[in-house]
């Protein structure tokens, strides 16, 4: 299969794109590297440096390509930044989809893979972890704007005629997570604590998150393009792990003395999260794999060997 990744040069997209070559799939990488890096991108793969809101760009990677599936991971993703800027949050989370749901639609794509977010979607619910019938409730723009083209997603593919597969991410962490540019508290404190900085806790660092190794999260990428019917499903363990869990499991696998140092809290950010994710598990046969102590290992020993 012939599949564009958008983002594919970043965190995520990345591993995803390993995971399609591994198979066999021909792989083409849109991204505009302003938080990802072309080093991430596999040597296998094609790149066109264009950013999503680039209509003419973007219609000539899809003319030339002629795409059976599109992976679309190209995004804003950190939370403090979209409260600052809504605007520019929906700029490319909404108007940057718009544009490559559109060349989907003119170019027969077959299907359509959007990463959307569980972990910020939900926003605070009564009842943990959270199916994906759980009312969509988010606190911040970016949970707003990925709510949004899930909308436009389902449109477009009830209008076009085009098949779709939504991948609702919980708190991905692991290797080639970028500490700067993509917001992510474990490669944050693995960059803090090689460098002998504090790490920064906001609040009382009992918020919790449902923390998922991104190798896990590249598989479900490949089943979800193998899918054969339409769907929403939460990527996830269905673990609360805290802030605090974090810092503890770091310190013994880390074998590192660090300081932490705890601020006020941040806004638009929620206190409790984790993805029941038996729906997942029943249609596509995934569930993760990846302990957070084994992936923590696996993160730090990358930290390690990138930054000595």
């Amino acid at each position: 299969m012939r599949i564009i990744v958008t983002g594919g040069a970043g965190f995520i997209g990345s591993w995803v794109c390993e995971a399609y070559i591994s198979e066999g799939h021909e792989v083409l990488v849109i991204d505009n590297l302003s938080t990802g890096s072309e080093d991430n991108i596999p040597p296998e793969a094609e790149f066109i440096k264009c950013d999503v809101r680039d209509s003419a760009g973007l219609e000539k990677a899809f003319r030339q390509f002629r795409p059976q599936i599109v992976n679309h991971h190209a995004a804003q993703i950190n939370v403090r930044s979209s409260v600052e800027d809504p605007g520019f949050d929906a700029d490319v989370n909404i108007g940057g989809s718009l544009n490559v749901l559109r060349l989907c639609a003119e170019h027969e794509t077959g299907k359509f893979i959007f990463s959307s977010t569980g972990g910020a979607l939900y926003g605070e619910p009564e009842k943990l972890p959270a199916d994906e019938s759980t009312p969509a409730l988010p606190l911040s723009p970016y949970g707003i704007s990925k709510l949004s083209t899930e909308n436009y997603v389902r449109y477009h593919s009830r209008t076009h005629g085009f098949g779709h597969a939504i991948l609702r991410y919980s708190n991905v962490y692991g290797e080639r997570q970028n500490p700067e540019g993509e917001a992510g508290v474990i490669g944050i404190f693995c960059e803090k604590i090689i460098g002998g900085g504090p790490c920064l806790i906001f609040g009382d660092g009992e918020q919790t998150r449902d923390y998922v190794h991104v190798s896990d999260v590249s598989r479900a990428n490949l089943l979800a393009a193998a899918l054969k019917q339409e769907g929403t499903f939460n990527i996830g363990t269905s673990i609360e792990s805290s802030v605090n869990d974090i810092v503890r499991i770091l310190e013994e696998v880390t074998k590192t003395e660090f300081t932490t140092v705890y601020e006020k809290e941040r806004p638009g950010e929620v206190k409790r999260i984790s993805l029941d994710c038996s729906l997942v598990a029943e249609k596509l046969g995934w569930s993760a794999q990846v302990t957070l102590r084994e992936g923590l290992l696996r993160t730090w020993n990358w930290f390690l060997r990138e930054r000595n």
